[in-house]
């Protein structure tokens, strides 16, 4: 551990060759990969000069927790759930969640996948639901699989449509270059909307 101008660091020494900073939520924890042979002067220079970057990713993650706080708060009042990335998933997921989640997502699905697939031109091959704590969905275009984060059923029916028509749109682009955003704006134009709204439902 090292502690540079107030900054705690976190610091891991292995065989690579470049030194990597993230910010771990949930409480904002600074990790720092350093080569064997790096010296602790090196690493709190490195640290020193991205202090601006981790006080700014510290604050998006306080405010990201008090966001999980307040939809919790929301939920308790309306009976409903908290939700956001579940980091401990095994313990958050009961079999009651887990069944009213996946229902909502099966009640929707459907009529979405019809409704996109005459849209987009693509028809995914299999959708499956996961408990995922890092996405809200995936696709292997090759094989036409899309993989949707289960919590998706605990959220307003908006995020589920942008979430599949987001990974839809990868059976035709691997990427989220140009033609990704060209064919998300034909086919959902205010996506980056959805998009900004779904993230303020995440902790890191």
């Amino acid at each position: 551990m090292l502690v540079v101008d107030g900054l705690v660091l976190q610091v891991t020494r292995k065989a690579i060759k470049n030194m990597y900073l993230r910010i771990k939520p949930p409480q904002g924890d600074i990790v720092v990969s350093a080569p064997l042979r790096m010296t602790d002067r090196q690493i709190e220079r490195f640290a020193r000069e991205r202090r601006s970057w981790i006080l700014a990713q510290q604050q998006r993650i306080r405010e990201a927790r008090q966001r999980l706080a307040d939809t919790a708060a929301d939920g308790a009042s309306r009976g409903g759930e908290p939700v956001g990335f579940i980091h401990d998933a095994a313990s958050w997921w009961t079999p009651e969640r887990r069944n009213r989640a996946a229902s909502a997502i099966d009640a929707r699905l459907p009529t979405l996948v019809e409704h996109w697939s005459a849209v987009i031109g693509k028809r995914p091959t299999h959708i499956t639901l996961r408990a995922m704590t890092t996405r809200w969905g995936s696709c292997t275009p090759r094989t036409g699989r899309i993989r949707l984060n289960l919590q998706l059923g605990l959220l307003p029916p908006q995020y589920l449509e942008y979430v599949l028509v987001h990974e839809m749109t990868h059976l035709w682009t691997n990427g989220h270059g140009a033609e990704f955003q060209r064919r998300m704006t034909r086919y959902l134009p205010d996506w980056r909307r959805l998009r900004r709204e779904l993230n303020r439902y995440t902790t890191g």
